[in-house]
């Protein structure tokens, strides 16, 4: 058996007369997880990947005596491309147009993350500033409502504890069983 028959046997593929033996990939694993189907995703494109490299060597060093294994690895390469798509079809991946377009570009996808992660930390200063505007307004509001109505601020701030404790009462009631026990969110 010659090297390059050796090589065709470790990858499922037998190599007499040109017929091919395909791995079944697809039916051995027939769980529901979603991260083992990414993993065989994952490994089919590997596998492809080194055909392309075998099936690149036997093209460069091209000769009709090596006719036979160049058609066997076309063949495994075109089986394992058909396994890929029958594995891609159970992932269920979405990639933003815009990462795609960085790698056409041949730029960095990462770049794509910072500049959303910079986005997200620039709106939320934003946001905490708006914040902090508001809460300043409301303390100076309530200094101003003291002077100009002492009483009825003292009333305010009664009824906005109270709403506060009952507000907060309900928030534990929702989140508790009826043997008192508190209700765990449960993670993903």
């Amino acid at each position: 058996m010659d090297p390059s028959q050796n090589t065709m046997a470790s990858m499922g593929v037998s190599g007499g007369n040109g017929v091919i033996n395909p791995q079944n990939d697809v039916t051995s694993a027939s769980q529901d997880d979603p991260k083992q189907d990414l993993n065989q995703v994952i490994n089919s494109i590997q596998k492809t990947l080194g055909l392309l490299h075998q099936l690149y060597l036997n093209v460069s060093s091209f000769n009709t005596g090596l006719q036979l294994p160049l058609l066997q690895r076309i063949n495994s390469l075109v089986l394992e491309l058909d396994n890929m798509v029958k594995l891609s079809e159970k992932c269920h991946i979405q990639v933003p147009v815009e990462v795609l377009n960085l790698i056409d570009d041949g730029k960095n996808p990462d770049g794509f993350t910072k500049d959303i992660i910079n986005g997200c930390i620039a709106k939320n200063q934003i946001t905490k500033g708006k914040t902090d505007s508001f809460k300043g307004l409301r303390k100076h509001l309530l200094e101003e409502l003291d002077q100009a109505f002492p009483d009825e601020a003292d009333s305010f701030r009664e009824i906005r504890a109270a709403s506060a404790a009952e507000a907060k009462r309900l928030a534990q009631a929702q989140s508790s069983l009826p043997n008192g026990d508190m209700k765990v969110k449960a993670e993903p």
